[in-house]
């Protein structure tokens, strides 16, 4: 397993420094942007899942399969907690009977 770490180190350096630019990007969002950003993230989550399925596919290692099925997880939470949050925030402009 430490040899699979040394072998990808570059990779693990890279989603680092995504994760920080991630955060300071979405931390200077204005509120008012934050539904269709979110409705793009979705997407984007969309075509994760599929990525991470067809790395499941492909797992020649442990790590592998384990990392695979927690992108499936974790994108599926995001892709579906994004499309509540999206309903709900639609209902608020809905007229009452």
């Amino acid at each position: 397993m430490l040899e699979l770490i040394t072998e990808n180190m570059e990779l693990l350096y890279l989603i680092i420094l995504m994760i920080f630019v991630g955060i300071e990007l979405i931390g200077h969002v204005p509120s008012v942007l934050h539904t269709p950003l979110m409705s793009g993230a979705n997407a984007i989550h969309g075509v994760v899942i599929i990525g991470s399925i067809i790395v499941m596919g492909q797992a020649e290692h442990t790590l592998s399969l384990i990392l695979g099925f927690f992108a499936v997880v974790l994108g599926t939470l995001n892709v579906v907690g994004g499309f509540v949050v999206t309903d709900r925030m639609l209902e608020m402009f809905k007229k009452k009977k």
